[in-house]
């Protein structure tokens, strides 16, 4: 089996896929990340055989078969794009692109480059979402018709929580609009069935935080709720990252002939229904059972983050390098859910307007917003949002909860901003 050697940019989520890096007979060369405590946390796990860099300029200059892409949420793209004309494959988290213009320029540059792109999304890959699929694809549901797709994530809010996932007041999850963070509930609907989104409408959901709180956003959209259109025809129903309770991330897809999901409140137990009149062969009407893991890596996929998925997202990666095949979860995969998200929040934005996504593979649809940089987000250069993040643009954090992140900050980063 063929080493594959990678380099991590961007440690505080990338360092967490070292060991599968490792198992999937991988070589990490080097390592980068602006804080050098996370560089040095790294280099310390790997035996001090990979090199660390705080630039990416130099970090990427390192010679390397294919990088992990891990930084900022909405920063990605720039990255990707300067792996790409290297000739280097790319793994990058989610989303593969900020804005529109990045997805153009993000398809355009995998077209030209004899490397691979692939999104690491991992949640397809959790073992009740593959149930979902070999059922999908097995074909016993009869024709899809519609899917469910729900990321729910609500947090505390402890007070000495506050800094955990950020290094600042403008951090993207402070400003991140309820559409954007799609790819958990959508993504496994389209790796399940196969259809992608090609129209959306959306509608927020909103509770203000108390006073007393110490969550630090500048919105009180708690989730939204997205209708797609399909390019099948059929109709999903997906939140962003949503807060409401309590946790749970739950799928259903439904056919003519029946409908499979996995159950809120179990560990992973799925059912699968099917009309009286169509049961297959070997079934009930009714059947309840928990997937049964059969993997011959069976035990490192239980030891793996995200239900195993961060496991399969690598060795997913690996496979199509080493045997040249282009990934499911490619760059026109990763935009269109990209796009799915921003015009989402337009939608939103708009009172649940719907908006028609492009289709990068076609130039009419790159030209079209080739030049959209709208963004509601920071950058890590200081440029301001241009764009609202809230559908109540006024929304803000109370004073006690920006103290409380200031005083978090100084002890984690030792900064107050």
């Amino acid at each position: 089996m063929k080493t594959i050697r990678i380099g991590i940019f961007g440690l505080q989520r990338g360092a967490s896929f070292i060991d599968n890096i490792l198992a999937n007979n991988g070589e990490i060369v080097a390592v980068c990340d602006k804080y050098p405590q996370f560089v040095d946390a790294a280099v310390k796990k790997l035996g001090g055989t990979a090199k660390g860099f705080a630039d990416f300029d130099a970090f990427i200059e390192e010679p390397m078969d294919a990088v992990l892409i891990a930084n900022y949420f909405h920063e990605h793209a720039p990255y990707a794009i300067r792996a790409l004309e290297k000739g280097i494959h790319v793994l990058s988290e989610c989303i593969s692109n900020g804005t529109m213009a990045e997805g153009v320029a993000l398809v355009r540059a995998a077209k030209k480059s004899s490397a691979f792109y692939m999104l690491a999304e991992n949640y397809p890959f959790m073992l009740f979402n593959q149930e979902i699929r070999r059922i999908c694809k097995g074909g016993t549901l009869g024709d899809i018709m519609f899917g469910e797709g729900e990321y729910n994530h609500p947090s505390p809010g402890l007070p000495e929580q506050a800094a955990d996932l950020c290094d600042g007041i403008n951090h993207w999850r402070k400003w991140l609009p309820a559409t954007y963070y799609i790819t958990h509930s959508l993504a496994p609907l389209c790796y399940a069935t196969g259809a992608l989104p090609v129209r959306v409408t959306a509608m927020p959901i909103r509770a203000p935080y108390p006073e007393d709180s110490a969550v630090v956003k500048f919105t009180n959209d708690r989730t939204a709720v997205i209708m797609t259109q399909n390019d099948d025809g059929s109709v999903y129903r997906v939140t962003g990252c949503a807060s409401f309770g309590a946790h749970g991330n739950t799928y259903r897809i439904c056919g003519t002939n029946g409908q499979v999901e996995n159950i809120r409140g179990t560990d992973g137990k799925v059912m699968l229904r099917y009309n009286e009149w169509q049961i297959p062969e070997g079934r009930e009407a009714v059947n309840f059972y928990h997937p049964e893991l059969i993997d011959d890596d069976a035990e490192l996929i239980r030891k793996a983050g995200h239900g195993g998925g961060d496991f399969f997202v690598i060795r997913k990666f690996f496979e199509a390098i080493r045997t040249d095949t282009k990934p499911e979860m490619d760059e026109l995969f990763g935009t269109r859910l990209s796009s799915a998200a921003i015009l989402s929040h337009r939608s939103l934005m708009a009172g649940g307007a719907p908006y028609d996504l492009p289709d990068f593979s076609l130039e009419s649809d790159c030209k079209k917003y080739e030049n959209d940089r709208i963004s509601p987000f920071w950058l890590s250069d200081g440029t301001a949002p241009n764009y609202p993040c809230s559908s109540h643009p006024e929304d803000k954090p109370s004073q006690y909860a920006i103290d409380n992140l200031k005083k978090q900050l100084e002890r984690r980063f030792g900064k107050s901003e």
